[in-house]
């Protein structure tokens, strides 16, 4: 059972509703967050598309699901976030496949990582947790947004999984051009070494999520289109991904980081929480108003973002800007 089940009105464990019929999306599904968010949807009846990079290992991922009886189906979407060009191609792909989609959880992303500047001379993390994530998101929206007009009872939701890293971040962060996107965060000393110029990076990537999700809920607000647009931290989670990242710090920082994770991060079924919360639970179609556009923390409680999370200004020019370079990379 979740950490916060028990204590919680809504129970992860009972009360997610029968989501049969429902197609979803889950990116990054083969591991961490991603995988425990699938086995949560599908084991209430949806058909889940994990998408991933790596055939194999998605593959052994959803042997390893051993679904049971009134479960769904679970399929592997290729998705390479590492180019924009990929990831539309993975949206059209997908397009070819169905004729609805009901849920996109873009929850993959890399973390702390090296500085590197791969497609399009725009540094790697922005492109892999952010613009391909945008123009995979785009690609699917004409599908959503068929599902949420045409489909009787539809309830059509996005959820962009994001971080407290933005918490790292100054508050005249901005998204002007590439520049901006780029912005290494270096400069001064730092006692931990490239960890909080790292941590800052993926902040900023993060702070993209936030706003992305916002500027998609404002179109759709301005369009009449009952589509759910939110994004959510998840919380301090134990997966392959944070563990690779505490392994490669220094000894003290590692050791350090390690005693935290042991007895802080939880697990990620239980961090699954809220984004299983923000893809299906039913009172977020019930107070819809409430939770449009909304920044939720564990457990599944809206919160405020960072100042610059907040801004209805930043979040249109991330959007304005992300479109500009993705038309200069000729997509």
């Amino acid at each position: 059972m979740g950490i916060w089940s028990s204590s919680l009105q809504w129970n992860i464990d009972k009360d997610i509703p029968n989501l049969e019929g429902k197609v979803i999306i889950v990116t990054g599904g083969n591991a961490g967050l991603g995988f425990a968010t699938i086995q949560y949807l599908v084991r209430h009846g949806a058909k889940v598309y994990m998408a991933a990079r790596n055939e194999e290992k998605a593959k052994a991922a959803i042997a390893r699901l051993r679904l049971g009886e009134g479960a769904g189906s679970v399929e592997w979407l290729e998705l390479d976030l590492a180019d924009p060009r990929k990831a539309k191609a993975s949206a059209e792909k997908f397009l070819e496949k169905e004729q609805r989609l009901d849920i996109l959880v873009n929850n993959a992303a890399i973390t702390i990582a090296p500085y590197q500047r791969s497609i399009g001379d725009i540094q790697d993390v922005m492109m892999i947790n952010h613009i391909s994530p945008f123009i995979f998101t785009k690609t699917l929206l004409p599908l959503l947004e068929k599902t949420a007009a045409n489909e009787p009872n539809s309830d059509v939701r996005i959820v962009n999984v994001s971080s407290q890293a933005i918490l790292y971040l100054p508050d005249d962060v901005r998204f002007r051009n590439r520049e901006d996107f780029n912005d290494e965060h270096a400069g001064g000393f730092s006692p931990t070494g490239d960890f909080s110029p790292a941590m800052k990076r993926y902040g900023r990537s993060k702070l993209a999520n936030i706003l992305f999700a916002k500027q998609l809920q404002s179109d759709f607000d301005a369009r009449n289109v009952p589509i759910i647009a939110l994004s959510l931290h998840p919380g301090a989670v134990n997966t392959d991904g944070s563990n690779s990242v505490i392994s490669r710090q220094h000894w003290l920082l590692r050791s350090a980081l390690g005693v935290i994770s042991s007895l802080f991060f939880t697990d990620p079924n239980n961090g699954a929480y809220t984004q299983v919360f923000a893809a299906v639970a039913p009172i977020v179609r019930q107070e819809a108003d409430k939770y449009k556009g909304a920044y939720l923390l564990p457990p599944a409680v809206i919160s405020k973002a960072n100042k610059p999370g907040e801004s209805k200004e930043l979040a249109k020019e991330l959007w304005d800007t992300t479109e500009s370079l993705l038309k200069e990379l000729g997509i």
